[in-house]
């Protein structure tokens, strides 16, 4: 059933989330983007407001996908700011090997004074924020949005 065929003026409704934290970026500092899966969507509105305004040379984004079919954005997303990283299965031509997003694949992309965003799975979370730490990220710098079942 579907909430318009069920609910009445009066009903009370419990609602909730987000389960982590929410950011905001202004495009007015550098940023390293870091997407787990379908944690690029929150990810694929700042690269987009960034190319609008013109400063995509603030930003870097790095999106983890299993395997090619399960991109979001694939026609959108490839630009010199973005980088892509498949877990399970890579495209043909594609050099890096499938495999989890490691720290040597952030160290090339991270921008003087960056602050890292984060977004996907719990697991993928901390991997990601372990990964910017070890590259120096500032843990103060580090923005997370995590998400996955809310009990």
């Amino acid at each position: 059933m579907f909430m318009h065929d069920d609910v009445m003026v009066g009903d009370e409704l419990e609602v909730r989330g987000p389960i982590g934290r929410w950011f905001v970026w202004e495009a007015d500092q550098p940023a390293l983007l870091i997407g787990g899966g379908s944690g690029v969507v929150p990810l694929m509105a700042m690269l987009r407001y960034a190319r609008r305004l013109g400063r995509n040379n603030l930003v870097r984004l790095l999106v983890s996908v299993r395997k090619p079919e399960q991109l979001y954005y694939s026609a959108e997303l490839p630009g010199p700011e973005t980088s892509l990283i498949y877990t399970r299965a890579a495209p043909p031509g594609q050099s890096r090997l499938p495999g989890r997003m490691t720290r040597e694949d952030l160290g090339p992309l991270l921008l003087p004074d960056a602050t890292a965003y984060v977004c996907g799975s719990s697991p993928f979370a901390d991997a990601a924020t372990d990964a910017c730490a070890a590259v120096g990220v500032p843990l103060n710098r580090i923005r997370v949005e995590r998400f996955g079942p809310s009990g």
